[in-house]
């Protein structure tokens, strides 16, 4: 779980997960919560709709730092890339997936038994309905959520859905890191820090909001997760459900 979350005053963020914890400086690596945010990181202008408002409101509310700057970054990283490629993505919608594409990690917005990706992509969907857009924007944003943990496919779809995961690659993954200047990587990571233990504090975060569901993670990367982080898991195995099926042969 995650505790000390006092965004303004608190001397420590840490996610506890059963025996491991990960402990990140707030005051070296986050900002405070009503600290002005910048209109344009690395080149990116933040998108300022209503619309927008809104989802880093919300977000901001129910996430911790941890999710909440690592989304943020997955959007700039996401947008670098669609720039880079110059692909003609809707900023907003690349936003919108990008703020809630780990949402269905978060206690309160995670169900018993759907992959914490759709629980994201059904929240997303509900939020954007009052908005008015069209079945068609509300589906890309569902699908840029609902396969950003599905390696090799994201990418051969619309721009809003491959970039959302070209942003989680990049910033867990450190995939196409090379492709990003470093003056880029420095001015996202300055406007939104990954502080001092990232990698071993998001591999927490997706333990904590996964380990209540081990079976939804049959089939996705997120098995790996729960290998490392829960003594005695054993993942489902493909070969094995099909010898087991009830078909003769």
């Amino acid at each position: 779980m995650f505790i000390g979350k006092d965004r303004s005053h608190g001397l420590i963020v840490r996610c506890v997960v059963q025996e491991q914890t990960c402990s990140i400086s707030a005051t070296k690596a986050f900002p405070t919560r009503k600290a002005p945010m910048s209109s344009h990181i690395a080149g990116i202008q933040i998108p300022d709709s209503a619309l927008a408002r809104a989802t880093t409101e919300y977000i901001r509310d129910v996430e911790s730092d941890l999710l909440y700057h690592h989304s943020r970054r997955v959007f700039l990283f996401g947008a670098l890339s669609g720039e880079r490629q110059q692909l003609a993505y809707d900023p907003e919608l690349l936003y919108v997936g990008a703020m809630f594409h780990d949402l269905g990690l978060v206690e309160g917005h995670r169900s018993a038994d759907e992959r914490f990706e759709v629980d994201g992509a059904n929240a997303a969907a509900a939020f954007l309905k009052p908005y008015g857009l069209s079945d068609d924007d509300i589906e890309q944003v569902w699908l840029s959520i609902a396969l950003h943990t599905t390696p090799g496919v994201p990418k051969h779809l619309r721009p809003t859905v491959a970039l959302v995961t070209a942003g989680v690659e990049m910033d867990v993954l450190g995939m196409d890191y090379a492709a990003f200047s470093s003056v880029q990587r420095e001015a996202v990571v300055h406007a939104h820090p990954r502080g001092e233990g990232f990698k071993e504090c998001i591999i927490c975060a997706f333990a904590d909001g996964l380990r209540h569901r081990p079976q939804t993670t049959f089939g996705n990367v997120k098995t790996d997760v729960l290998k490392d982080q829960e003594p005695g898991f054993k993942p489902m195995n493909f070969v094995e459900v099909i010898r087991q099926s009830p078909w003769i042969s």
